[in-house]
């Protein structure tokens, strides 16, 4: 998002380039989902500002040129290593081997392999837009493999030399590749490319203060969008991640955001990905739509697999009754189905929990007590809410805990949409019915 919003206020271009070189993590639906994803935030190729996707793979033939021209122009050299050198020279501090040796997967075991050589003294500085300036001292950054003994490339030489040919001005990524900048910065230099401009940006880290990992956290936007947020909502907090509006406004359009971002303005602290706030954001959103939009951004789980009804048993009209009840409640569109589908199903939903809590004794009075006094009411939310203040009443008892009882035995649970509009829905024979069921039950259960 900081990308595409730098690119946008530039009049320039976000470059999307899938680095496809390793084989085991490539496939062709990851790519697929990178690309969708981004669409679903806005940035795609039908933006003038969207550039690619490019593949790294595609473009190995200029990577092995520079290779060899760094090598023919004493820039590089090759090193040998093998399992057994590496047995016998465990303790050499001979310059450059022990670094070698470090980088898995690169050294000995692929033999013969290139690497740029860092000059012996001074210091490579990396100025960063959020980080400031970095100095690395160059006696502490090995002479590192540019590629392998096949001669394929690696990603420090690709990400360099890719990063030349597209004619990139700003990187802007994640602060753990800031260590691989200074190696990075010394390409260039031998490229004679000027340097671009670094930017790293806050690690984000979960309600544990831990890196975000795909193997433990949701991390995938997909996710996010099918279980029902909206995009509008994830764009705006995903902008927030490690930056703010100096006015502190966070719930606003997109377009304001862009306008109002600063790479100068990034925070260095982690930047803490809290669920519960996009969560927040999302329900705002979802209540600044047009009913309209509300009731077509449901459609999804109001059919199978996610509803519980066969698809004879909906009807459109019902919903669109108490859609607008349903939308200043929900966080994510997904709880809709919970909301509603006591209306669309022959019995309300068994909650073992709801109904432990909403039957305590007395219960089964207040029952048959609201069925005489809505017996005869007109069906009306009104008059249904007058019918059970007068059960309460005769009870001793305050209207939310007489409608306990009442609520589940119609909706099946203690939570939900308001009682009297919905069972006004709802209809004066499903409702009295279901009150009967609830009362006999309570009767067979002593």
């Amino acid at each position: 998002m900081f990308n595409w919003a730098l690119a946008r206020q530039a009049h320039g271009r976000f470059v999307l380039r899938i680095e496809d070189t390793d084989a085991g993590r490539n496939r062709p639906e990851w790519v697929e989902g990178i690309i969708s994803a981004l669409a679903e935030i806005g940035i795609s190729g039908d933006d003038p500002a969207f550039e690619g996707p490019y593949f790294q793979s595609h473009s190995s033939g200029a990577q092995r040129e520079v290779s060899l021209r760094l090598l023919a122009e004493g820039m590089a050299y090759y090193c040998d290593c093998n399992r057994e050198d590496l047995a016998g020279r465990v303790g050499s501090q001979q310059r450059g081997y022990d670094g070698y040796c470090r980088d898995r997967g690169l050294g000995y075991e692929l033999g013969r392999a290139l690497r740029f050589r860092v000059p012996d003294s001074g210091s490579t500085i990396v100025d960063d837009v959020v980080r400031g300036r970095t100095e690395f001292p160059n006696k502490a950054i090995e002479d590192f493999v540019i590629a392998r003994g096949d001669g394929a490339p690696v990603f420090v030489l690709a990400n360099a030399v890719d990063d030349i040919r597209e004619r990139i001005t700003h990187v802007v990524r994640g602060e753990e590749h800031l260590s691989n900048t200074p190696k990075q910065q010394l390409l260039w230099r031998a490229l004679g490319a000027a340097l671009p401009v670094w930017a790293h940006l806050p690690v984000i880290v979960n309600e544990q203060r831990q890196k975000l990992s795909k193997r433990r956290d949701k991390v995938a936007l997909e996710d996010y969008l099918a279980e029902g947020y909206l995009a509008a909502a994830l764009i705006n907090y995903l902008m927030l991640l490690g930056w703010g509006p100096r006015d502190g406004v966070e719930v606003r359009p997109y377009e304001e955001l862009e306008a109002l971002f600063r790479l100068n303005e990034v925070s260095k602290a982690p930047a803490f990905f809290d669920v519960k706030k996009l969560a927040a954001f999302n329900g705002e959103y979802i209540r600044r739509l047009s009913l309209g939009e509300f009731i077509g951004a449901c459609q999804q789980w109001l059919a199978p697999p996610f509803a519980p009804w066969a698809p004879g048993e909906f009807d459109a009209s019902v919903f669109r009754s108490v859609a607008g009840l349903a939308q200043t409640r929900l966080t994510v569109l997904s709880e809709i189905t919970r909301y509603v589908d006591w209306l669309f199903l022959e019995q309300p939903p068994e909650d073992e929990a709801s109904w432990a809590k909403a039957m305590k004794p007395g219960a089964q009075a207040i029952l048959a007590l609201v069925r005489t006094n809505w017996a005869g009411a007109n069906w009306t939310a009104q008059a249904l809410r007058i019918g059970l203040e007068a059960a309460a009443a005769g009870h001793g008892r305050t209207l939310a805990n007489a409608q306990a009882p009442v609520r589940v035995a119609i909706t099946g649970r203690t939570v939900g949409l308001p009682l009297f509009e919905s069972v006004e829905v709802l209809g004066r024979k499903r409702t009295l019915a279901r009150i009967d069921a609830a009362t006999a039950k309570l009767t067979s259960a002593g």
